[in-house]
């Protein structure tokens, strides 16, 4: 870790983990002393392809020497981004037909709340508890930790909050509401999954008092459960999709699905309702539509299932309490924090590549590349094993 990077970059923590990238190919992050560091986050969650994988190299490459950016979002018909829209619109269900592309995960959350909030004409919105969306000013609103969000109040008004996969607080959900946000499975609060028809009851209870149902499939999306987008596991079909990391292999993206009629309230009153400069940039919507063909004329998708049966035969250790998540989203539930957090820093010693939850300290990331080997998780496996095993030589920071 250079001081350059310290001195001149913001940083997000006091102590970054601080790894000099000199390149990175496939499921490895080389550094510039020519260490070969296997990658178990993949960007967290955002290369599902593997690093620089060659097709979405070399789309880009060749949008690149075309055009890179001609006019603000949605003037100009620009090839990439619509023929990604067309092909999402084929992959998903009938009435998700219409993408508006932005800059991030949290932008896109941004764009459904402003939707959700302009085509039913109401203001509240329910989220649950433990939830993470973003951390702009609206998707941190919806954010279920006080203690993240107490420091930039005032947010946006007339937020509720329920508790996941808890039923009987449906009821919450009234003729008041605009939408309920959820994340088809808990990111940040430890990968949890939705239990006993919960999403089905959500959509019911939506259904009946005329809320808009909005899912954040910006981690599970494009694969990473097993299926294209996870909320095809739960028979629930929202009203808005929201998605990001894993679309563009890497390049920064976002965006949010609906139905032609939900979006084209976006259109009027005020016209400019949602806008952005660099949405639908033609260079990412290249990568974008490179990996989701990609995804779509591979078997990576549901090898991903195999992966994780693979994953969770091998990791079978006392210190182990649970693996929760599904597919490729998988958190090791380890005695308490100071255990996570010992494993996180010391396969980084060993060139092993893991990470955090956000909000459950108890728990280790592991979201690899889709296209990881079966040998490479053997491999990656085998060396979590061994720190276990083996005692802590020295505190860790």
């Amino acid at each position: 870790m250079t001081s350059d990077f310290l001195k001149y970059q913001a940083q997000t923590t006091p102590y970054p983990l601080g790894i000099v990238v000199s390149h990175a190919q496939g499921s490895y992050i080389y550094d510039t002393e020519g260490n070969a560091h296997l990658d178990f986050v993949a960007g967290v969650s955002a290369c599902g392809l593997g690093h620089c994988h060659p097709k979405i190299v070399a789309a880009v490459q060749e949008q690149a020497t075309k055009y890179m950016h001609v006019m603000v979002y949605g003037e100009y018909e620009q090839g990439p981004a619509v023929d990604y829209a067309k092909l999402l619109a084929n992959s998903l269900p009938a009435q998700l037909n219409s993408t508006y592309l932005v800059n991030s995960g949290t932008e896109a959350i941004e764009g459904a709340i402003k939707l959700a909030r302009r085509y039913t004409g109401r203001s509240e919105i329910i989220a649950a508890h433990h939830a993470y969306h973003g951390n702009t000013m609206g998707s941190l609103s919806l954010m279920g930790y006080e203690e993240r969000k107490s420091s930039f109040r005032p947010l946006i008004p007339d937020v509720a909050f329920i508790h996941f996969n808890i039923e009987v607080e449906l009821k919450r959900i009234t003729e008041k509401t605009a939408c309920v946000v959820l994340e088809t499975i808990q990111g940040g609060a430890g990968f949890i999954l939705p239990k006993n028809q919960y999403l089905e009851k959500v959509r019911q209870r939506c259904t009946q008092v005329g809320a808009l149902l909005v899912l954040d499939e910006i981690q599970p999306g494009f694969g990473r459960t097993g299926k294209l987008f996870a909320f095809e596991h739960f028979n629930c079909i929202p009203d808005i999709l929201v998605m990001g990391k894993g679309m563009a292999s890497g390049l920064p993206v976002g965006a949010f699905t609906a139905s032609r009629e939900l979006m084209q309230s976006l259109q009027a009153n005020p016209k400019l309702g949602h806008i952005t400069t660099f949405g639908g940039n033609p260079v990412i919507a290249a990568s974008c539509l490179a990996t989701l063909n990609e995804l779509l004329q591979t078997n990576l998708i549901q090898e991903t299932l195999e992966k994780e049966k693979l994953f969770r035969t091998l990791l079978v250790h006392p210190s182990i309490k649970e693996i929760r998540g599904k597919g490729l989203m998988l958190a090791l539930i380890m005695e308490n924090g100071e255990k996570a957090n010992e494993l996180v820093l010391r396969a980084k010693e060993n060139k092993l590549i893991l990470f955090w939850l956000l909000f459950e300290p108890s728990a280790v990331r592991i979201s690899p590349p889709l296209t990881i080997s079966n040998a490479e998780i053997k491999k990656g496996c085998s060396l979590i094993l061994s720190i276990l095993n083996s005692p802590q030589q020295h505190p860790v920071n």
